[in-house]
Order: C-alpha cells, then sequence, then structure tokens
C-alpha cells in the first residue's frame, strides 16, 4: 500500500503543472487564425450555437472567455430552453445568470422555444429548418463566425449532432457573404476526462493545427467555468460539478474549420 501515496502526489503534480500550463500559455497561443487575433482589422460578431442552456458552460468556456478577452462581440443562439425535464423555464433563466459570468449582454443571447425543437435524445430536429433559424440569428446580428458542435457533439447527443448538420448545412448554401464556421473537436473519452493534462498532446500537435485549419485555445481563467456552471442550479448535480473538474472542455478547446 505504500505506493498509493506517491502516486496521489504524481497525479497532483501533473495536475498542477498542467494548469499552469494552460493559464501561463493562454494570452500567446501556438496557432492564432487573424480573425480571432486582436492584430485582426475589426472586431468580430461571433455567433455560438448551441443545443440547451449548460453547453455553454460545460463545453465552450475556453473558447468565449478567450473571445472575449480579444474584444470580439459575443452572441449566443440557444435552440431549446432544456425542457425535457420541465424545468425549461428555470433553465432559462439560469442561461441568462451564467452569461453574467461571461459577462455576455442578455440583448446578444436569443432562446428558443421551438415545438419542432424540443429536448430530448428521441427529438429529431429538422436540419433545414434549424438552418433557417440559425441563419436569422445571423442577419440580425450581422455575424462574421459561427462556431458550434461537431458531428459527434462532444457528448454524442443527438440535439447538439442536429445543431452541427443544421450549420453545415448552411455553410454550404448561397449566404449573401462569406461567413467562417468552426466546430468542437470531440475527443476520445480518455483525453476527455483527463482533465488539464489533455494540454501536453495538445500542444504537441499544436504545430500541425494550423495547417489543419485547426485552432487551439486555452482557458485562462478554469474557475470562471465552474462559477458559471454553478448558476445553472438544477443541473448543479454532483456528477456534472465532477464532469466541470475532471472534463478537459473546462480547460481548452480545439476547434476545426468547417469547409
Amino acid at each position: 500500500m505504500g505506493w498509493i501515496w506517491p502516486c496521489v502526489a504524481l497525479i497532483l503534480s501533473i495536475w498542477v503543472a498542467s494548469v499552469w500550463r494552460i493559464t501561463s500559455l493562454s494570452s500567446r497561443l501556438p496557432s492564432k487564425p487573424l480573425f480571432l487575433s486582436s492584430r485582426s482589422e475589426k472586431r468580430k460578431n461571433v455567433l455560438l450555437v448551441m443545443a440547451h442552456p449548460d453547453d455553454e458552460s460545460m463545453f465552450f468556456s475556453p473558447t468565449i472567455i478567450y473571445l472575449a478577452s480579444e474584444g470580439h462581440r459575443i452572441h449566443l443562439l440557444c435552440i431549446s430552453v432544456g425542457n425535457a425535464d420541465g424545468l425549461g423555464r428555470t433553465r432559462k433563466q439560469e442561461l441568462y445568470h451564467a452569461c453574467t459570468i461571461f459577462e455576455i449582454p442578455r440583448e446578444q443571447i436569443q432562446i428558443l422555444d421551438h415545438q419542432n425543437f424540443q429536448d430530448g435524445f428521441h427529438n429529431k430536429w429538422e436540419h433545414n429548418l434549424l438552418g433557417q433559424l440559425i441563419n436569422d440569428s445571423i442577419a440580425i446580428w450581422n455575424i462574421d463566425t459561427v462556431i458550434t458542435f461537431d458531428k459527434y457533439g462532444v457528448s454524442g447527443h443527438p440535439n447538439h449532432r442536429d445543431v452541427h448538420h443544421a450549420v453545415r448545412n448552411l455553410m454550404h448554401e448561397n449566404l449573401p457573404r462569406e461567413i467562417e464556421a468552426w466546430e468542437l473537436i470531440s475527443m476520445s473519452i480518455f483525453r476527455k476526462y483527463s482533465g488539464p493534462a489533455s494540454v501536453w498532446p495538445s500542444l504537441l500537435c499544436s504545430s500541425s493545427y494550423q495547417k489543419r485549419d485547426m485552432l487551439l485555445l486555452l482557458n485562462s481563467n478554469p474557475y470562471k467555468s465552474y462559477h458559471a456552471m454553478e448558476k445553472h442550479k438544477s443541473q448543479w448535480v454532483w456528477f456534472r460539478k465532477l464532469f466541470v473538474v475532471f472534463s478537459s472542455y473546462t480547460y481548452m478547446n480545439i476547434l476545426h474549420k468547417i469547409s
């Protein structure tokens, strides 16, 4: 049993070193496309398209925090109120509260409650209609860049995946102007729950990211992610507390350009 404490000490050392590496590197990322950089010609209007209240805090917080630090205007489009358990009204207000942590004004948040796009594993969301609603938000807010889930949806939730397909289909249409779209890369189960330690393989691969239209974003303030998720009180149960601590999505996001 004498091996237990050395192992615990090793794990804690790796954890602390990983968090330090993430926070120390967040202001000087190894690859930074011009549209996200403070050196770009203008601040961008960025639309984060997500399926449910709390997606922003559980999955996209490193992206939100980074974009805010670069002065971009962040807009949120949440496709449902998350009413699978009858808590839609509560969860809608919780999203507003969480966005105060990220300093996103309420007028830059749109939460839909469309009858065809209700929260649920067995609810199929029609991609073309969903794309029309997303396009309406793009037009209203004069959006330059869209960010959403990839085809697996991080957790595999069908609503996440439907949002991805709607955005991808929309980007392939003849839009009136050029808009960039980026997807959040889903990780393997090991990397997903390796917490901040997931930064090491990401940094090793970072030199090739730009060639593959990929971007590594590190979270300069992981506690803010935890604090934002805490605002989703109806969802703040023990396993989500563990998720925020051990999920690599609290500490970093890898985005891939949708083409």
